[in-house]
């Protein structure tokens, strides 16, 4: 009977972030370097009242979409709406704790409603580019029992 709480939720904050989509091409010619291409992103639903549980279905939906195992992404951003919501999500997809979150997570940072999902996904291809890894996999948890995952491959 796990108690959320102030020490193991995130503070609601202030950001911004943005992420630009698109062609190569299209940035090519606007002067843009790419920095990451999607490899599959996937939506999905789980029980509205523990809605904690979303990150794992979309992850098991976007890697089914790339023809990928959990094994072959090299990092995790994980919303850590709470603190429960990596934690199981480390138990029951496999994944060790040193390939998730490894700045922090939103507990530390805050969580910038309107801009979690673009900040977590910066946050994920810069660590991608300093570690000189390929695959990297961002995923939230939704109000309403809905999950959304995107695997993203440094170029």
């Amino acid at each position: 009977d796990h108690v959320h709480h102030a020490g193991n939720s995130s503070g609601i904050v202030d950001g911004a972030a943005a992420v630009l989509i698109g062609s190569e091409a299209a940035g090519r010619t606007h002067g843009f370097t790419p920095r990451a291409r999607i490899v599959a992103a996937a939506l999905s639903g789980a029980d509205p009242t523990i809605m904690l549980t979303g990150p794992m279905p979309a992850t098991r939906k976007a890697l089914a979409k790339a023809g990928m195992t959990i094994d072959q992404i090299d990092l995790f951003e994980v919303n850590e709406a709470f603190a429960a919501v990596p934690l199981r999500f480390m138990q029951e997809m496999g994944v060790p704790h040193e390939k998730l979150n490894v700045n922090g997570g939103a507990i530390a940072m805050g969580h910038p409603l309107g801009a979690t999902g673009a900040m977590i996904l910066n946050t994920l291809v810069d660590e991608l580019h300093r570690r000189q890894l390929r695959y990297g996999l961002a995923t939230l948890c939704v109000g309403g029992g809905m999950g959304i995952a995107t695997i993203v491959e440094r170029v």
